[in-house]
């Protein structure tokens, strides 16, 4: 009988013969259907959870419509709610948090009647002799007294403080929020001062104050020191700090007295071409980068 050649390739033997998932196991009379493994991409996604879009009553804080009526700041607002000076609907208000609705609610200060105005920015350049604080019964003479009603009608407020000494660049707003943001710590506004001593400041004091020196409220150093033009009485400082008259009680502090104390630069702004008590609105540009806190 003759040999029939075997098909080309190797033979398939019990070791190397591989099942097929069609195949017939254990009896089965008919061969599995073949389900392909499942990957990743075959499971359903998960939309994440769809945030809840808070409901818009038209409340506002209290102390928010008070900062934003140009009475003051935040901080400031809540001093005078906790005082019992504001008064919501005739009754007086104390609980800080309290919530009021701007278009029916009659919010009061003082007695007189808040309402919301359009935001206003003013620069001045302070003059000596006059008090930054609008709270002071005894001033003769207040950085308000310098502002023509007729020009600015809004009621607008200092942002920070300088003593009545002190001269230079001043703001004005009555954007409550800004003014909270370039008085709060947290934020380091930048501020430059020229101070004229009554002596030659020594080397070694110059290197205590960058270095930083102990005061009855805590440590403070200064940003930048230099001497103004050679003069050694003539210094040039720079400070984030906002605390109550911190740079003459840093030179005081080592035995100088502050003849002259002139602020140059506040935050982005500077007195140029304004002279002792003059002012003016800021531009648009300017207002833009006093919001972004582009202070330098």
């Amino acid at each position: 009988m003759e040999n029939k050649k075997r098909p080309y390739g190797r033979r398939k033997t019990d070791e190397n013969r591989q099942t097929s998932p069609t195949r017939r196991r254990n009896g089965e009379d008919k061969p599995k259907e073949f389900k392909p493994r499942k990957t990743f991409t075959d499971k359903p996604k998960k939309s994440a959870p769809k945030k809840k879009t808070p409901v818009d009553d038209g409340l506002v804080r209290l102390n928010k419509f008070i900062a934003n009526s140009g009475i003051c700041s935040r901080r400031e607002a809540d001093t005078y709610i906790e005082t019992g000076l504001v008064t919501v609907n005739g009754v007086h208000v104390t609980e800080l948090g309290t919530k009021v609705d701007p278009l029916k609610d009659d919010i009061r200060f003082n007695g007189q009647r808040l309402k919301g105005e359009k935001k206003v920015y003013v620069v001045m350049n302070k003059p000596k002799d006059f008090v930054t604080t609008l709270a002071d019964p005894h001033a003769e003479r207040t950085v308000m007294d310098l502002i023509s009603k007729s020009m600015c009608p809004e009621r607008i407020f200092p942002v920070g403080r300088l003593d009545k000494a002190t001269t230079g660049v001043l703001l004005f707003t009555n954007d409550g929020d800004l003014a909270e943001k370039l008085t709060h710590p947290s934020h380091g506004v930048r501020k430059i001062y020229q101070a004229t001593l009554d002596k030659n400041l020594k080397k070694e004091d110059f290197d205590k104050i960058l270095a930083g020196i102990e005061l009855e409220d805590g440590p403070i150093a200064a940003d930048a020191l230099s001497y103004v033009e050679g003069d050694k009485t003539q210094i040039g400082l720079e400070i984030h700090s906002g605390r109550n008259r911190i740079v003459r009680r840093i030179f005081e502090h080592l035995g100088y007295k502050v003849k002259k104390l002139d602020r140059v630069y506040f935050a982005g702004l500077t007195k140029k071409n304004l002279r002792r008590g003059a002012w003016r609105f800021l531009d648009e540009k300017e207002i833009g980068l006093l919001k972004m806190g582009a202070f330098e």
